[in-house]
């Protein structure tokens, strides 16, 4: 690890003065994100029951950290994600997002992907998964791409400071050792 990143490991992130958009049609759900929000000291600055209402704000208004549902009647959380990706020059296209479902099926998790959220966290999540998850999304230093269609975070996970052995590797020697035998 290089000491830029040990730095960013153990900074400190004052998160008050965050302009916070959470989005979800549930009033139940709604509430309880928006006070583990507030626990944090971030104090949401638009709770939003509606995706086309958050629509029409983002449009309009900087947000540093949006927190959407994935179903929501009028638009979903995909759909409002995948929108404001291409909507740049505006600003929030390139905020971090955070997604939730109270279900989420394995495909609806790369659907979340590929629209460029950041980040899927299911319900009911506690207040400190929630801030653990900001904090890495606060961390995270995956570049922005726009390939074809797409516009976010890099997908792939990369994991540099891995000090295993290579499998792949290891199997095909393997695998070359047993048919050097078997000649």
């Amino acid at each position: 690890m290089s000491g830029g990143d040990s730095l960013r490991e153990s900074a400190v992130f004052n998160l008050a003065g965050a302009v916070t958009m959470v989005v979800d049609d549930s009033p139940f759900s709604l509430t309880l994100t928006s006070n583990a929000l507030a626990g944090f000291g971030i104090r949401p600055s638009f709770a939003i029951g509606s995706g086309a209402e958050a629509k029409q704000m983002l449009a309009d208004r900087t947000v540093d950290l949006l927190v959407v549902d994935t179903d929501m009647p009028d638009i979903d959380g995909f759909e409002l994600v995948r929108w404001l990706r291409q909507s740049a020059p505006n600003p929030n296209a390139f905020i971090p997002v955070i997604m939730t479902a109270s279900h989420i099926r394995r495909g609806r998790v790369a659907e979340a992907r590929d629209c460029g959220a950041n980040f899927v966290v299911t319900k009911p999540f506690s207040p400190a998964l929630l801030l653990e998850r900001i904090l890495w999304v606060a961390r995270d230093t995956r570049p922005f791409l726009e390939v074809g269609d797409y516009l976010g975070p890099d997908r792939r996970f990369r994991h540099t400071d891995y000090d295993g052995v290579e499998r792949r590797a290891d199997m095909l020697r393997r695998k070359t050792a047993m048919e050097s035998v078997s000649l």
